[in-house]
């Protein structure tokens, strides 16, 4: 009988001659059986097909490795796809010519006039290993863009966390943002490039990214000249596809717990409804936005007005879609002058900084208070010493005030912290989530514009889970790899320079990084029955071509997944499982 790998329908099916890794610490089994979308037994071969009886799917996976399913606690998922749904994607690019063919291609599709938008070159979205550098003549400018079309405006577009940044412009763009060569070379913190005559190349430098951006130059051309950031029409099936792109990573579950607008809950909430979500979600909703274009102030009144919907509109027991939580992004990161470090450190673009505050001191009282009163769900992220002491403070104020033992609520990132910090959290009953791409991707930059010192509690891991902490872990900017990741948590590997940030208080196992990624983050999520592999949990699982816990660690980021079943649905299937050699 032909195996269902449409993802529509639960298949019952034993799985046997694997290695089932019901949790990076308890005994591998030798099979397991899936029965309506459960784990229903594990065991030996003989002993789960005893359970499954004669009438049980049975498929040999020939030694490869079963998993629980990968949990992201802070992925981007949807804000992802929205970015990359109307661009064409040049991140593989290898020279000017494949930048050229690639637009060139879509330029037949989109009528005369309309703007072409692209991807940066490179690993998104850091770019620390691979970026517009490695071209054979660096950043495209106008006239190689032209190429590609006159009859459009075209943008390379850049992303953060990266600033300063680069983008690049073709000359139809340049017409019709108004730029030439009458403007100055610099506006506001944008550098226009020029060249021997005084005529823009189409290069333009600094602060330029296309969202977490508030240069005043710059935002007026994006938000008044330049292609829409998102298109409504491509976002559903955006968002479906990025989903199946997590499937292939191994990833089942996932947390978005940052920068999400009502209007994009409703993308998940519309998934569902159609039957069409295969992934679990838990979604919290933002306080106040500040990273996505259109972002804005809001009034107290309108802070309590969002508290108070989101309160009404909790959905905490779905087996697919979960809405829950208040999420609050106070600071920031050091490339945006956002870190709170009130000894001071590089800004950006010249002078010192303490960082920049998004949300006021009375809001964010206002919404401990509430979640203290009510029960609701408090996501704080956090990314210095500095600015936790002020959670800390104010946990600790409330919660004696309304006599509240455990807070249950979740620090994301904690990405730089003090030692005894993490003990605090777990006085309070904060869970965490950390993002090893912050060391990946930012610690050469914190070294140079904070300083040695915010080395020293960068993604110290060790710290939080010697104290006891539950912690979650996430791919948010990247590497876009679940494995990689895992593997970065045990080196602590920073880039472009290669060195390693692997002190006392960073460096844990690979079983651990595994945890993270798995029954962690299934606790972050408190979503029961998923992050492990036992009786009565979910189906949640992978099958995957080597043992991530006891692989070479060099070889775990090239971890191949095999196939990818969610609530016994299959979601990714490469042909190679139960495949006659």
């Amino acid at each position: 009988m032909a195996i269902d790998t449409s993802g529509k329908t639960p298949v019952n099916i034993a799985y046997i001659n694997g290695n089932v890794l019901t949790s990076s610490s308890g005994p591998p089994s030798q099979a397991i059986l899936i029965h309506d979308g459960r784990v229903a037994a594990l065991g030996s071969n003989e002993e789960v097909l005893t359970a499954g009886g004669r009438s049980v799917e049975v498929q040999d996976v020939g030694g490869a490795t079963i998993s629980p399913g990968l949990i992201d606690t802070h992925p981007h998922l949807l804000h992802y796809a929205i970015t990359m749904a109307p661009l064409v994607n040049i991140l593989d690019a290898k020279s000017h010519d494949d930048i050229v063919k690639a637009i060139n291609e879509n330029a037949s599709s989109v009528p005369k006039g309309e703007w072409i938008a692209t991807t940066p070159i490179g690993d998104a979205q850091y770019f620390a290993q691979r970026s517009y550098r490695d071209l054979e003549g660096g950043m495209p400018d106008r006239y190689v863009l032209d190429r590609a079309s006159i009859n459009h405006p075209i943008i390379i577009q850049a992303w953060p966390p990266t600033c300063p940044n680069i983008t690049a412009f073709n000359s139809l763009a340049l017409q019709v943002l108004g730029i030439d060569s009458s403007t100055a070379n610099r506006v506001n913190d944008v550098w226009i490039e020029k060249d021997s005559q005084g005529e823009p190349t189409g290069i333009l430098k600094g602060s330029v990214n296309t969202y977490y951006n508030e240069d005043p130059f710059f935002a007026k051309l994006r938000d008044t000249k330049i292609a829409p950031y998102m298109v409504p029409d491509l976002i559903p099936q955006a968002v479906l596809s990025s989903l199946s792109d997590y499937h292939k990573r191994g990833i089942t579950s996932i947390f978005e717990a940052h920068a999400m607008e009502s209007s994009h809950i409703e993308v998940y909430k519309r998934l569902h409804d159609e039957g069409k979500l295969n992934t679990r979600v838990l979604v919290s909703t933002e306080l106040e936005s500040n990273a996505l274009p259109g972002s804005r102030l809001k009034s107290m009144s309108e802070i309590v007005s969002t508290l108070e919907q989101t309160l009404s509109t909790r959905q905490s027991d779905d087996d697919w879609l979960r809405v829950d939580g208040i999420t609050t992004c106070v600071w920031g990161i050091p490339t945006h002058d956002g870190l709170c470090w009130k000894e001071g450190y590089q800004a950006t673009f010249g002078g010192l900084t303490t960082g920049k505050r998004n949300i006021t001191k009375e809001k964010l009282e206002a919404t401990f208070e509430f979640c203290a009163k009510t029960g609701l769900r408090l996501n704080l992220l956090s990314t210095s010493p500095d600015e936790l002491d002020e959670y800390i403070e104010t946990a600790e104020a409330v919660m004696k005030k309304y006599n509240i033992k455990k807070s249950d609520w979740l620090i994301e990132h904690a990405m730089i912290i003090r030692e005894g910090q993490a003990k605090k959290l777990k006085e309070l009953g904060f869970s965490v989530t950390i993002n090893i791409g912050h060391t990946y991707g930012l610690g050469d930059v914190l070294d140079e514009r904070v300083g040695q010192k915010s080395l020293e509690g960068l993604n110290a891991i060790r710290d939080l889970l010697d104290a006891g902490l539950i912690v979650g872990a996430c791919l948010d900017w990247g590497p876009m790899d679940p494995w990689e990741c895992m593997r970065l948590s045990v080196t602590h590997q920073m880039f472009p320079s290669g060195r390693f940030n692997d002190g006392p208080r960073q460096v844990i196992s690979r079983a651990e990084a595994f945890e993270l990624f798995t029954a962690n983050g299934a606790a972050v999520m408190q979503w029961e029955g998923i992050g492990t592999l036992m009786p009565g949990s979910h189906a949640d699982l992978i099958i995957i071509d080597r043992n991530p816990l006891t692989c070479d660690l060099d070889s775990l980021s090239d971890t191949k997944v095999l196939r990818t079943t969610v609530g016994g649905r299959i979601v990714y299937d490469n042909g190679e499982v139960g495949a006659k050699a």
